[in-house]
C-alpha cells in the first residue's frame, strides 16, 4: 500500500497597495467628488440640475477632441494640431451654412473629410517623411490657423453678416444644425448625446477588438509589432485620421453650439484636450491612453472649471490652474512608469 502526499497549495503573498497607488488609481475620481463637496459648500447653485447639464454639455466638445489625441497617444504619437483642426470645421460649417446656404448634410460632411484630409497629411510627414510628431502636429496647427485666418480675414462668419461687395450674408444658422450643440432628446443635451454614444463606440473598438488592440501594440513596441506582422505605419496612419475626425466632429458640434464661425474657437481646446487625456493614464490605474479616463479627465477639467467661474475667478487664473493640474497628472504618470521600470 503506497502512502499519498497531499500537499498544501503554496499561497502567494499578498501585494500590499501603497497609499501612492491607491491614489495613483483613485485619485482623479476622489478629486472630481472633493472639488464637487467644496463648490456645492461655497455656492448654492453648483449641484443643481441645470449646472450639471452645462458642466456635460461643456466637456462634450473638449472630450471629443480629446479622444482624438488619446488615439495618436496609443501609437505613441501626439496630435497638436486637433484644436485648429476643430477650429477649420467650425469655420466650413458656418461658410457652408452662411455663405453658400447648404443642407446639414453638406454643412456636416464638407468639415469631417476636411479634418480627415489633415490627420492624412499628419500621418504623411509623421509616417513617410518622419518629422517627430510633436514638430509635424505643431507645424500643420500653424498652416491651418494661417488658412483659417486668410480666409475669414480673421473675422467672424456669422448670420447676416455683411459681404465685400457691400450685401449680407444670403445664409442662416438653420435650425436642425443648431439642434447638434443646443437641442435636447428625452431631456439630455444633444451633445451630450454625441459625446456619450462616440466614447461607447471608440471604447468598444479599442478594448474589444484586435483593430483596436493593434493601436496599443504599435505604441508599446513598434519594431516587435512589425516583426509580428502588425501593419504598424497603416496603424500610424490611422490614427492620426482618427484624431482628425473625431477634432472635426467636436468642432462641428463647437459650431452648432455658439451659432457662429469664430476663426480661434477650437484653439482653447488644445490644453484642455491633452490635459484630460494625461489625467485620464491615472484613473484605475490604467497607466495608458484610454478612452473611459480620458472621459474622466474631461469630467474633472469640466468641474473644475465650472465651478471657478461660478466663483468669478479670472479666467488668466483659470489657465494657471489648468496647467497646475495638468504637471501633476504627467508627474504621476512619469513617477509611475520609472516605478514600474525599476520594479522590472
Amino acid at each position: 500500500m503506497s502512502a499519498e502526499y497531499v500537499t498544501e497549495p503554496v499561497a502567494k503573498p499578498k501585494r500590499k497597495i501603497s497609499v501612492f497607488d491607491f491614489f495613483y488609481k483613485y485619485g482623479t475620481v476622489l478629486m472630481i467628488f472633493v472639488i464637487m463637496i467644496i463648490f456645492s459648500i461655497a455656492t448654492p447653485n453648483f449641484l443643481t440640475g441645470e449646472n450639471i447639464s452645462d458642466i456635460l454639455r461643456s466637456i462634450s466638445i473638449v472630450t471629443l477632441i480629446a479622444l482624438g489625441v488619446t488615439i495618436s497617444l496609443t501609437v505613441n504619437g501626439l496630435d497638436l494640431s486637433v484644436g485648429s483642426t476643430a477650429g477649420l470645421a467650425t469655420i466650413l460649417s458656418a461658410s457652408m451654412l452662411v455663405l453658400h446656404r447648404q443642407e446639414i448634410a453638406v454643412v456636416i460632411i464638407v468639415p469631417i473629410i476636411a479634418s480627415l484630409l489633415i490627420g492624412l497629411v499628419n500621418a504623411f510627414l509623421v509616417v513617410k517623411v518622419k518629422i517627430p510628431d510633436i514638430l509635424a502636429t505643431l507645424s500643420m496647427m500653424f498652416i491651418v490657423q494661417g488658412i483659417l485666418l486668410t480666409y475669414t480675414k480673421g473675422s467672424a462668419i456669422y448670420t447676416n453678416m455683411p459681404l465685400l461687395s457691400g450685401e449680407r450674408a444670403p445664409g442662416i444658422f438653420i435650425p436642425s444644425f443648431l439642434a447638434l450643440g443646443q437641442g435636447h432628446f428625452l431631456g439630455i443635451p444633444v451633445p451630450v448625446i454625441i459625446m456619450l454614444l462616440t466614447v461607447l463606440l471608440v471604447h468598444i473598438i479599442f478594448s474589444y477588438t484586435k483593430f483596436g488592440r493593434f493601436f496599443y501594440v504599435t505604441g508599446g513596441n513598434i519594431e516587435a509589432a512589425r516583426l509580428s506582422g502588425v501593419p504598424v505605419n497603416r496603424y500610424r496612419m490611422y490614427a492620426y485620421m482618427f484624431s482628425g475626425l473625431l477634432a472635426g466632429i467636436g468642432g462641428v458640434v463647437l459650431a452648432a453650439r455658439i451659432g457662429v464661425g469664430e476663426v480661434n474657437a477650437g484653439s482653447p481646446f488644445l490644453m484642455d484636450a491633452v490635459a484630460a487625456t494625461y489625467i485620464g493614464f491615472s484613473v484605475f490605474g490604467a497607466g495608458k491612453p484610454n478612452v473611459f479616463g480620458t472621459l474622466i479627465g474631461s469630467i474633472l477639467i469640466g468641474v473644475l472649471l465650472n465651478g471657478l467661474t461660478m466663483l468669478n475667478v479670472p479666467y488668466y487664473m483659470q489657465d494657471i490652474i489648468k496647467g497646475a493640474v495638468l504637471a501633476g497628472a504627467l508627474a504621476l504618470t512619469y513617477y509611475r512608469s520609472k516605478q514600474t521600470s525599476t520594479a522590472v
